[in-house]
């Protein structure tokens, strides 16, 4: 049977799109360059903040977009800027630094853009003659360690990541900058991502990718559990448990995060593709990291699924139609099933459009800007982990009572057909994006509410918490105020998955120095009390709290 055959008898849901939106508020102030504030400050807090809260709550991002004259182009590249709001007996301080990354440090001494970024790409020294310009365009650009994406942690140490081969140590209550690591110099890898998963016993896993003479591949890293350092980074014993080869070598796929159940590991072969030897050529072109992707829907999405324990990849190919995911919500096995919850899109080509030029944009340049992307929003997808081979085709393999989504057999493996974990009210809202769970006690079990970000503008303009019986939504969303990734931390006593509060920093590009960090019940979704800020503080990315023994 065709895969249009099967769409028709499977009824795959249609794409939906949040509204239309028109007079969207300008957001310039929130992708503009602040200031570091080193030193702890007080916050005013109103409402109240639970006494038993006692940690601090560390977020990452970029936070400067310019040096001298040069700016950068994509809002990826700005300086990443490390926060800290530090939380005990119900008040509140805050403090934040700069990564002193080779990149900040570099770009500073120059007071010009030197180091390449995402979107950016540095030029030649204008004190150079016009030969050594032109040769300097020939030469292996430098790796950034602007490491602005995550706070992560291995061994318990805490590191600041991003997508390249670097990290930085991070000391998480100073925010000292300590020691640059190189992955390379561990494992085999030429990269790793910011969004790894820890398992319960203290391992952390990660993918990687590496290039050579064999081909593209990408690599399930593990890292084992171990004791903090107070000196060197310590990510020995770090391994490879699974490579898997890229379906095209010469256009691997991007990646962003990864699956992880407690048996099995998906890493996601998706249609956004890098071309090798574009990427090659890249600065002799004179084009930036980000003009070397595109998005490919005539191309199906690829699950690649490994035993965690063994490492060993399962022989069933399981794909489904073009589709991209930058972040898992949550993942689990019931029945012989492995259930998958992402945020997922339509159309790849968001990631490069992220650039300040259209994020400083007004009036209906704005407007088209945020039309024009897509609309993610989330799905499940269920795997038959035990596929026989005299298993007939073209009949749905799923059988659970929950799930409307179906994998179908086929000549060449599985294909899959999601469910979509939301009802039509969540349109309004602009779907949803940056998911949480209660990581600590439901990651990889079942699960009922995860929370996240609406974007009913271009950055998240509500926080959301999704009840998955019944796919009901409770909301917090006002007028001018843009919240961040929401993080949940459960209550000591908690009986509930949602006993606990939902963190959130909250920015305006309305008014000056008037940022706040929300928090909220957990359970019915209501403000408890917000520490007040008197600094302005721009969007960042993600981040996680470090509670105190």
């Amino acid at each position: 049977m065709s895969t249009s055959a099967n769409d028709q008898m499977y009824k795959v849901p249609a794409n939906k799109k949040r509204p239309s939106a028109s007079g969207l508020e300008f957001i310039g102030p929130l992708v503009s360059s602040v200031e570091e504030i080193p030193d702890p400050i007080t916050t005013l807090i109103k409402g109240q903040i639970p006494s038993w809260i006692n940690g601090s709550f560390l977020r990452n991002g970029p936070g400067k977009f310019e040096f001298g004259e040069s700016k950068f182009t994509h809002w990826f590249d700005g300086m990443a800027l490390m926060h800290r709001f530090n939380i005990k007996d119900g008040q509140v301080t805050y403090s934040s630094r700069f990564l002193q990354s080779d990149s900040y440090v570099q770009n500073s001494e120059k007071n010009r853009i030197v180091v390449s970024e995402f979107g950016t790409l540095a030029t030649p020294d204008p004190c150079k003659n016009i030969f050594a310009r032109f040769f300097s365009r020939f030469q292996i650009p430098k790796t950034t360690d602007n490491a602005g994406v995550n706070f992560v942690k291995y061994k318990g140490d805490f590191y600041v990541s991003t997508e390249t081969n670097f990290m930085r140590k991070i000391d998480p209550v100073s925010l000292e900058t300590k020691e640059k690591v190189d992955w390379s110099k561990f494992i085999a890898v030429s990269a790793a991502t910011a969004h790894p998963h820890y398992d319960r016993e203290g391992a952390t896993y990660n993918m990687g990718n590496s290039y050579g003479r064999k081909g593209f591949f990408y690599h399930i890293l593990r890292v084992p559990p171990g004791e903090k350092q107070d000196d060197d980074a310590d990510l020995s014993g770090a391994e490879i448990l699974c490579s898997i080869p890229a379906a095209d070598p010469r256009k691997p796929s991007y990646y962003h995060s990864f699956v992880m159940s407690e048996n099995y590991i998906v890493f996601i072969e998706q249609p956004i593709k890098l071309d090798l030897l574009k990427f090659m050529l890249y600065r002799i072109a004179g084009k930036s990291f980000h003009k070397v992707m595109s998005w490919n829907p005539e191309l199906d999405t690829i699950f690649h699924v490994a035993d965690r324990h063994t490492g060993q990849l399962l022989n069933t190919k399981y794909y489904s139609s073009a589709m991209f995911a930058l972040h898992q919500i949550n993942a689990y096995e019931e029945n012989g099933y492995l259930i998958m919850d992402m945020c997922c899109g339509d159309d790849g080509n968001v990631i490069g459009e992220f650039t300040l030029e259209n994020l400083q944009s007004t009036g209906e340049d704005l407007d088209k800007f945020f039309n024009s992307l897509c609309t993610n929003l989330p799905r499940r997808y269920v795997l038959p982990l035990e596929v026989k081979e005299d298993e007939p085709n073209d009949q749905n393999l799923i059988n659970l009572p929950y799930t409307t989504a179906s994998a179908v057999k086929t000549q060449t493996g599985v294909f899959l057909y999601h469910e979509d974990l939301y009802n039509d009210d969540l349109l309004q809202y602009g779907g949803l994006e940056f998911p949480q769970i209660n990581y600590a006690n439901y990651n990889a079990r079942p699960y009922r509410y995860f929370y996240a970000c609406g974007f009913g503008h271009v950055f998240g303009d509500s926080l959301l918490k999704m009840d998955l019986e019944g796919k009901k939504l409770k909301v917090w969303r006002h007028a001018g105020l843009f919240p961040s990734e929401p993080v949940f931390i459960p209550a000591p006593d908690a009986q509930d998955e949602d006993d606990g509060v939902v963190m959130s920093v909250i920015i305006t590009p309305r008014e000056k120095k008037s940022s706040f960090l929300l928090v909220l019940d957990a359970k019915t979704f209501t403000e408890l009390g917000r520490a007040e800020v008197p600094v302005d503080i721009p969007y960042g990315t993600h981040g996680l709290f470090n509670e105190k023994s």
